[in-house]
């Protein structure tokens, strides 16, 4: 479903020239979740985002669905895919209330029945009719993320990309959020993409890993060589040294 081939992102600020990504390349089939893990500045979340088409790759070095992307996303292309971001405080219109927040998609895509899909939305994320024509600060962080994931499904895409979903909420809400994920996935059979700096949640969500340092791919692990500390790569083994206890669950 999802082809990334040589994916290179560099970046310019103040005269100098910062490779971000360099030469990234893997592959996502259908339906399955894939993580991408590494430490901050290593890159995984500027791959998330060349994917989306919110920084541009140096070429096209993409594929969705065997068709090769440009350099910039069509409207059907945001339609196939959506994304969810860290961050549920700022990704949301302080000005908009959640009903007007998950029309809009529909809106720009002219889909039909707003007001039954926007329904349908609120009930598969667990919020209440009570929460509709309330504004994002009159919601706590993991309702306004609740919000967020609706309205990134409320297309019924294909691809789901999640740049760190959890990690700006408390501990007491983290697995509640992880789980609905997992539900959903299954529920609406979607390709997914989780970057996250917790090997915990990529090994309780998805089957592969993508190790990344220094915008380079170091490899590529299954869940059950991450769990049993099977890395090739010595610095794939310094991370999960570094990270002990990450094979928790969320319950």
């Amino acid at each position: 479903m999802i082809e990334v081939n040589d994916l290179s992102v560099t970046f310019r600020h103040a005269g100098h020239i910062i490779p971000a990504v360099r030469g990234v390349s893997f592959a996502v089939a259908e339906g399955e979740t894939f993580g991408v893990v590494g430490e901050s500045g290593s890159g995984k979340s500027t791959i998330l985002k060349a994917i989306a088409g919110l920084v541009k790759a140096d070429a096209p070095s993409l594929k969705i669905n065997g068709q090769s992307l440009g350099l910039t996303r069509s409207k059907a292309d945001r339609y196939l895919m959506q994304f969810v971001f860290q961050d549920p405080y700022g990704s949301l219109h302080p000005r908009q209330t959640v009903d007007d927040i998950l029309r809009e998609p529909l809106l720009i895509h002219g889909v039909a029945d707003a007001a039954e899909k926007v329904t349908v939305a609120l009930g598969d994320v667990g919020l209440l009719p009570l929460h509709r024509f309330r504004y994002p600060h009159q919601l706590s962080g993991g309702q306004r993320q609740r919000v967020a994931i609706a309205r990134a499904l409320i297309l019924r895409p294909r691809i789901l990309l999640l740049d760190e979903p959890t990690s700006a909420l408390d501990v007491s809400v983290q697995a509640e959020i992880l789980n609905l994920i997992s539900r959903l996935r299954r529920s609406y059979q979607l390709t997914s993409i989780l970057v996250s700096h917790d090997l915990g949640v990529v090994a309780h969500l998805c089957s592969r890993i993508a190790i990344m340092q220094s915008g380079r791919l170091v490899e590529v692990l299954d869940v059950d060589s991450l769990r049993r500390g099977r890395a090739k790569q010595a610095y794939s083994l310094e991370l999960l040294s570094a990270s002990r206890g990450f094979s928790r669950s969320p319950s």
